[in-house]
């Protein structure tokens, strides 16, 4: 049994750690983004903050089904002139999100939160941020027909580790971040866990 669980169900996430030699079980949370960011966003809390709440409020739900295992939540956030932009829901959101980000920057925010029991021991929030080259219409709709359904995985519709990257002009920030978990910062709080090697 992994002694670490993984409160998502996000096949890139656990690609992510499992590629750095983490052993881990994933248990994907049961959580309503959409009720707690609506709430979130009524009472101003900021993007960082939302993110941290909702990967807390992933590891809580699942920490209950596995006492005494650390339990990492996870979440990403997209930010684009203060509007908050979700996972598009099918090729028209997909193709309505890439028009508003284009030519524009927006920043990616990922938060990471490891429950055990019912307390939280550690956290981190990382932001990176990205420009969006201007690209034409003809493109876009040749991106939406190569990359396909994978896009509706990703907030933002794009996958910065493949046919996305023709879409940005500049990206700054950590890649591992990008990609939906700020993963340096998480392995340095596992080996003072001792559950990675120093």
């Amino acid at each position: 049994m992994a002694e670490l669980v993984l409160a998502s169900g996000s096949r890139a996430r656990a690609a992510m750690l499992a590629q750095a030699g983490v052993d881990v079980e994933c248990d994907p949370a049961d959580v309503d983004e959409s009720v707690v960011k609506r709430s979130c966003r009524a009472n101003g809390v900021s993007v960082e903050a939302t993110a941290e709440a909702l990967a807390e409020l992933k590891a809580r739900s699942v920490a209950r089904r596995h006492p005494g295992r650390p339990v990492l939540g996870a979440d990403q956030m997209l930010e684009c002139d203060g509007v908050w932009l979700d996972k598009p829901g099918d090729r028209e959101q997909a193709r309505a999100q890439l028009r508003t980000l284009r030519g524009r920057t927006h920043r990616l925010i990922s938060a990471a939160v490891v429950v055990r029991d019912d307390r939280r021991v550690w956290h981190h929030v990382d932001g990176a941020r990205l420009t969006v080259r201007p690209f034409s219409d003809r493109f876009l709709e040749d991106y939406l027909d190569a990359a396909g359904d994978g896009v509706l995985q990703s907030v933002g519709a794009y996958h910065l580790e493949g046919l996305g990257a023709q879409l940005f002009e500049r990206v700054e920030g950590d890649f591992f971040t990008i990609l939906g978990l700020p993963l340096l910062p998480v392995l340095g709080h596992l080996r003072t866990q001792r559950i990675l090697g120093e």
